[in-house]
């Protein structure tokens, strides 16, 4: 399989081996929680909307684009420094949890494939704790996607679980889901594009109600998922 597009539509799959189904980022927390006169459908849709604005476009996305240049480049130093700082970034111990362990599941399915470069396995055996941005860069890199295609392929595939986890929490049917991913994906081009020219010097995590809702979700007591 040589073609960047199959390798593109491969990495935002749902049948990637990495568990991101088990996560709702804080969503399980909002909605158990949600405000009387508030439906669950739009607040779904804006959580999801307002996450994907001002955490991954503004920091997770251009991070994961600076670690697929370093992996292209082979620089050893910059991929452990901003693997170190992105995980350092994870605000709350079930936001570290998940970016550890589908770090560590891509990284053991990239080891298992056919083709990954020594390097690339050598380095991500090395590296201890892996944050699954770190890991997925180094496929990208390998598979020579273009820094857009990665971008829009990273923000399709957590807005697919998204919403696929809203599907089950609110509950939404599968059509009403399939609304919201549609209107929300008509932004994606725009936002990768955005999260792609982001310099170093802008990237910023500040998000405060991502991180509460997933501290308090640390100690629902009832859930469907890790987050």
């Amino acid at each position: 399989m040589n073609d960047p597009l199959a390798h593109l539509l491969h990495l935002a799959s749902p049948a990637l081996p990495v568990g991101a189904f088990s996560y709702s980022q804080g969503l399980e927390q909002i909605i158990d929680h949600k405000p009387p006169d508030r439906q669950g459908a739009d607040l779904a849709r804006q959580w999801i909307a307002d996450v994907l604005h001002f955490s991954l476009i503004r920091c997770e996305v251009p991070m994961m684009i600076a670690m697929k240049k370093a992996w292209r480049g082979e620089n050893t130093q910059a991929v452990r420094e901003l693997n170190e700082t992105f995980i350092a970034l994870r605000e709350t111990a079930e936001l570290r949890a998940e970016t550890l362990q589908m770090g560590y599941s891509m990284a053991r399915l990239l080891g298992d494939l056919d083709g990954i470069p020594n390097y690339t396995r050598n380095t991500l055996q090395a590296m201890g704790e892996t944050a699954y941005p770190t890991a997925w860069a180094a496929a990208a890199s390998h598979w020579r996607l273009s820094a857009m295609g990665a971008a829009q392929a990273y923000l399709w595939a957590w807005l697919e679980n998204q919403v696929m986890a809203a599907v089950k929490l609110v509950p939404l049917g599968q059509t009403q889901g399939q609304k919201i991913l549609l209107q929300l994906a008509a932004d994606l081009p725009a936002l990768a594009q955005q999260a792609v020219e982001r310099a170093e010097g802008g990237w910023e995590n500040f998000t405060p109600g991502l991180a509460m809702a997933s501290s308090l979700h640390e100690t629902q007591y009832t859930r469907l998922f890790r987050s």
